[in-house]
């Protein structure tokens, strides 16, 4: 059964940076596309970077985009988020979870994701 496990967040200034991990166990990683979310206080989880098995295809959210790097290194089994020029309302708890698109391909639908991890949390406050 493929598993998720997050690593990487914390608490940083504005302006500052973290790179978060989504470490997979029980499945090769590299036929499944894969999102991170998040999920701020008292908020609807959004999807905000997918990227494809390959890792040729990525989507961003607006709101990330240039600020946000989503990458993978498959012989690690593992999707990285970076994320620099943190603000505030990036404060959330964010996951990943695995898509299993028919084509190199990746899509911002929550509901075509299963294998969810437990998330990491990330808070931006000064």
């Amino acid at each position: 059964q493929l598993q998720f496990v997050e690593s990487g967040g914390g608490l940083v200034q504005p302006g500052g940076s973290l790179r978060l991990s989504c470490a997979a166990s029980g499945f090769t990683l590299n036929v499944k596309s894969i999102a991170w979310f998040r999920q701020a206080p008292g908020k609807d989880r959004e999807a905000i970077a997918c990227i494809s098995r390959s890792g040729t295809v990525t989507h961003y959210i607006d709101s990330v985009k240039g600020r946000f790097t989503i990458s993978r290194d498959n012989a690690k089994n593992t999707v990285f988020l970076q994320m620099d020029s943190l603000q505030p309302e990036d404060t959330a708890v964010y996951s990943c979870a695995a898509d299993s698109p028919a084509i190199d391909v990746c899509f911002f639908n929550a509901g075509r994701y299963d294998s969810w991890g437990q998330g990491t949390q990330v808070t931006v406050s000064s």
